[in-house]
């Protein structure tokens, strides 16, 4: 029997993280061939060590921020054989991954411009080199699909209570950029549109990642479903857009967040 991802080569960004690594894991299961990306360190690392054996899997290091290693790699993958038909924007810098590298968290009137700016480098204008990247060498070749992975604080405030007290923030250039994701995925769905290939947003919502009991109570009362989502269930609408079923859709942010954005 086929699977949902048959005939599927999916490059994906920001592959080691708590999506990205379920990403690859389903996708690969779903029948898929993965291109992995990712910065150097223990998650390269722990995703070689899962998936290095399998013969669908290919990794490689590059830091989206960076515009020489952005404006080799898909020619470097495609030189191995790998055609991607499936291009996932997932890299981005989020308050946990700031948190796990032990960085802080200043107010708002003390955030430096180059800490924003860094943050707007890998979220925005990371997404932007690589489907700039993807027009040069794949768009118009062959038919294609890029999902850019936006957030519930894409079009919907963050409720800053939440966090008080918490060792992780929500801090402004994240909302910031993850908002102009989408603007992203609706401009270039229409340049796109005339050469077979679809763009859209997803846009998880809480996603549990071994968060404190305090913090999935706070953050459940905001959601209709009263609990964080599981990475599963994000990468379960992740597949479906991934695949030729939704080839009808374009230009479209599809919100996987429990209800959060329909209060």
């Amino acid at each position: 029997m086929d699977k949902q991802l048959d005939g599927r080569t999916v490059f994906i960004t920001g592959s080691g993280g708590v999506l990205g690594s379920t990403y690859v894991r389903r996708m690969l299961a779903a029948g898929a061939k993965v291109v992995a990306t990712d910065l150097e360190g223990a998650r390269a690392d722990g995703l070689m060590e899962r998936h290095g054996d399998d013969p669908n899997f290919g990794f490689y290091h590059m830091d989206v921020g960076d515009e020489d290693q952005v404006t080799e790699i898909f020619k470097r993958v495609m030189a191995d054989g790998w055609q991607p038909n499936v291009v996932l924007n997932n890299a981005a810098i989020t308050g946990e991954m700031l948190m796990g590298a032990g960085k802080p968290f200043p107010d708002f009137a003390d955030t430096t411009v180059a800490d924003f700016e860094r943050t707007m480098r890998t979220n925005l204008t990371g997404a932007f080199m690589v489907a700039r990247q993807m027009d040069r060498d794949i768009v118009g070749k062959y038919p294609c699909a890029l999902i850019n992975v936006a957030s519930m604080y894409a079009l919907n405030g963050a409720h800053h209570p939440i966090y008080e007290g918490m060792p992780f923030k929500n801090f402004s250039a994240y909302g910031v950029s993850k908002a102009g994701i989408h603007g992203l995925t609706v401009w270039l769905a229409g340049y796109w549109a005339q050469r077979d290939a679809t763009v859209n947003t997803i846009s998880p919502g809480a996603v549990f990642n071994g968060h404190s009991e305090e913090f999935q109570k706070r953050v459940g009362e905001l959601i209709m479903q009263n609990r964080m989502a599981q990475p599963d269930e994000i990468a379960d609408v992740m597949l479906f857009l991934s695949s030729a079923q939704a080839g009808h859709m374009t230009g479209q942010m599809v919100n996987v967040d429990g209800g959060f954005s329909a209060w």
